[in-house]
């Protein structure tokens, strides 16, 4: 059993920045592959941003050039930097660990964009 421990949501005006983390209870990063995902009130949750095992990554054409995901083995974590951010971008924010039949999820944290 995996568990995932997000942080770095909160409140934040258009155009501002976040950085989310998503700590994980024992090290997988270098095996598992690792998402963001989104849900906004009302809407399907959506993958946001992937990075694999091997450290490709990939987006969703809503974020891509303003969010950025990366990670760290040696901090079992990985983080999602956020830029110019958008009142679209309103969602709760999910980190997803995934491996074969196994998929691990966090807790959720809550963004808020708006002025």
């Amino acid at each position: 059993q995996v568990q995932l421990v997000e942080s770095g949501g909160g409140l934040v005006q258009p155009g501002g920045f976040l950085k989310f983390s998503c700590a994980a209870s024992r090290s997988i990063f270098s095996i598992y592959a690792i998402c963001w995902y989104r849900q906004a009130p009302g809407k399907q949750r959506e993958l946001v941003a992937a990075i694999t095992s091997g450290g490709s990554t990939n987006y969703a054409d809503s974020v891509k050039g303003r969010f950025t995901i990366f990670r760290d083995n040696d901090k079992n974590s990985v983080y999602l930097r956020m830029d110019n951010l958008k009142p679209e971008d309103t969602a709760v924010y999910y980190c997803n660990a995934a491996r074969g039949p196994n998929s691990y999820w966090g807790q959720g944290t809550q963004v808020t964009v708006s002025s």
